[in-house]
């Protein structure tokens, strides 16, 4: 993977970071984009030769630009890794505010669509073409009081299915992942009996950790991932084996 350019979108979260530092050390060239532009910095600060970017990855124009810099940059990109999203507000349908189903949709899938989009033909220019969107467990099993970010990630599962086959002809592959609850800085936010309950639906009985979807991501990101595409790899410690 020397030389492969990746643009990591959502670098600044616990997964985005993880990921970053494991491609890294993989011998990837890093394009980190985020919102925090101070947070997507400092990571930048200590992975040398990444580039930083602050992007509102909702916005297609940004979104455009931020690809268009890193090809100036690094004179290619070949691997796209979208790691970005909220859960939004825990609540039942039909007390959602439409404003927060709009931003928690925008954020977790629209943003998918438009990075996923722009990425495709400077991959093609390049001969090779890896995308890796990360969804969730929500997407295939639906949260109760998390509409909104179960329908985003549901929709991340079909986009993905979609350019799958759309790019099946072509050196560019799309996959996906599907983890159940990680252990980032989020995890401390919920009280020990939500904690409980979300535990006691994994059987292996504990919390993903970061470095374990950065591992899946680099084996989706390489070439030896080169006979699957549109697939949804299960990171649930056996919640879900479909």
């Amino acid at each position: 993977m020397d030389n492969r350019v990746a643009v990591i979108a959502g670098a600044a979260g616990g997964i985005g970071r993880a990921i970053a530092q494991r491609l890294a050390r993989d011998g990837m060239r890093l394009a980190l984009l985020d919102l925090d532009a101070a947070a997507v910095q400092a990571l930048s600060e200590e992975l040398p030769g990444s580039l930083a970017m602050a992007a509102d990855l909702t916005d297609e124009h940004s979104v455009q630009d931020a690809m268009r810099r890193t090809e100036a940059h690094f004179g290619r990109l070949d691997v796209l890794v979208h790691s970005v999203g909220v859960t939004g507000p825990s609540l039942p349908v039909h007390e959602y505010p439409v404003q927060d189903w709009q931003r928690t949709l925008s954020i977790n899938l629209h943003s998918a669509f438009l990075c996923c989009r722009a990425v495709v033909a400077p991959m093609l220019r390049s001969g090779f073409g890896r995308i890796v969107n990360i969804a969730s467990i929500a997407g295939k099993e639906g949260n109760a009081q998390q509409s909104a970010y179960s329908v985003a990630k549901a929709g991340v599962i079909a986009l993905t299915k979609s350019m799958g086959k759309e790019l099946a002809t072509t050196p560019i592959r799309v996959n996906a992942i599907a983890p159940a609850v990680i252990h980032t800085p989020l995890i401390d936010q919920m009280t020990p009996e939500l904690l409980a309950t979300v535990l006691a639906k994994i059987p292996m009985g504990r919390p993903g950790q970061p470095q374990e979807v950065a591992n899946l991501v680099a084996w989706l990101s390489s070439d030896e991932c080169s006979f699957s595409t549109g697939s949804t790899y299960d990171l649930s410690g056996g919640r879900a084996t479909y």
